[in-house]
């Protein structure tokens, strides 16, 4: 089961940069999962398991609400960036201010061993003095 949850949990992802959040954007997954599957996704949400929304989440195309976000958003080439209109860019840029501003669990320990460690040093200059 753990492999199972593991496969699910890595479709949401693309070399660990996910493209949306399953909360915020949640109005376009309902709205792609109805345009491409015709699925009212509210109505079976309740009865609907979790590895199959996954699967269904991950197969989504360009062409869905989602799909189209996710196309602006993980967009690399500055060639196409340059063509996109205002609206595309605000989204895009709105992103990646929201993504600049998470920082990962492991950045955060980091962080944290590294005032820990400058403490130490304050305190061992201290106990010399």
């Amino acid at each position: 089961m753990k492999y199972l949850m593991r496969k699910w949990r890595n479709d949401f992802q693309n070399n660990n940069e996910s493209y949306y959040d399953l909360i915020e954007d949640f109005d376009l997954i309902e709205s792609s999962f109805a345009q491409q599957y015709g699925i009212r996704l509210r109505n079976e949400i309740d009865t609907m398991k979790w590895g199959e929304f996954a699967s269904l989440l991950s197969g989504l195309n360009g062409d869905t609400p989602l799909g189209n976000i996710v196309r602006i958003r993980s967009e690399k080439d500055p060639k196409t960036i340059k063509n996109f209109t205002e609206s595309e860019r605000e989204i895009r840029s709105k992103w990646l201010n929201k993504s600049a501003k998470k920082v990962s669990h492991e950045n955060y320990q980091q962080a944290m061993e590294s005032i820990k460690n400058m403490f130490k040093a304050i305190a061992n200059q201290n106990e010399k003095k």
